[in-house]
């Protein structure tokens, strides 16, 4: 599991060596946002410059931190022998300030540039993340379970951001006999 110990010091390590970080799509950049950290994480999703790919690897590499899969152009994740993991997303700034970052499918996935303008606090610390609404729309186009809807849910509380309908928890209809309990007499 990657805690908030570990997850600060691999911020800390890229910023030391001058690598642009933010706290990505996953849960440690939720927690941040949240300012509390909600539940346990096995990873930490981070988004840098592609031209800083490098640099994070050599910084991460002096905490034991190795790339186990991936392409530094593109997404790519580093592992440290106790099997923590950093996802890196690596991305290419546009004139706009959007970061258009190429999936392992090819495809190009845009961080429009006003998401990059998050700040949230891991232990007291300020950290550089996605906004909420950067959050909630990076949160689309798969099958969220739970815990996803869970931090969309705690962003929308905290933030009041609009969550999309398959980021709520789906509605489950009550049976009859409940319905009949609830009504009036």
């Amino acid at each position: 599991m990657m805690d908030v110990a570990h997850a600060l010091a691999v911020i800390k390590a890229l910023e030391t060596q001058g690598v642009e970080v933010w706290l990505g799509d996953g849960g440690w950049g939720v927690d941040a946002l949240l300012g509390e950290q909600t539940r346990p994480h096995k990873d930490v999703d981070l988004i840098v410059r592609v031209n800083q790919a490098e640099d994070a690897v050599r910084a991460l590499h002096g905490l034991g931190f190795v790339v186990v899969e991936g392409r530094l152009s593109s997404c790519f994740v580093l592992r440290d022998r106790d099997g923590r993991n950093v996802d890196v997303h690596p991305v290419v700034f546009d004139e706009e300030g959007n970061g258009d970052y190429t999936m392992e499918n090819g495809e190009v996935w845009v961080y429009e540039a006003a998401w990059f303008g998050g700040t949230g606090t891991l232990r007291g610390e300020p950290v550089c993340c996605l906004t909420a609404q950067g959050q909630v729309m990076c949160h689309t186009g798969y099958e969220l379970d739970d815990e996803d809807r869970r931090d969309m849910a705690a962003l929308h509380e905290r933030f009041g951001v609009e969550l999309l309908p398959e980021q709520r928890f789906p509605v489950r209809p009550t049976s009859t006999r409940q319905r009949l309990r609830r009504s009036p007499s």
